[in-house]
């Protein structure tokens, strides 16, 4: 994906639970906006194979 691909957003977030992102982020070595693309992508791809199992 690249930079043209991707849209800029605000995003409201609870202080503490940014926190314990920006955390986690630094314990596996990506940005604060790199960790929470990649949990978004990740819940996407958790919410597909759900549903592939509920189809059959």
């Amino acid at each position: 994906m690249s930079e043209k691909d991707k849209k800029a957003f605000v995003l409201r977030i609870n202080q503490a639970l940014l926190k314990e992102i920006e955390q986690w982020a630094t314990n596996e070595f990506r940005s604060t906006n790199g960790q929470i693309e990649y949990l978004l992508h990740e819940a996407i791809k958790a919410k597909k194979r759900k549903s592939k199992k509920d189809e059959e």
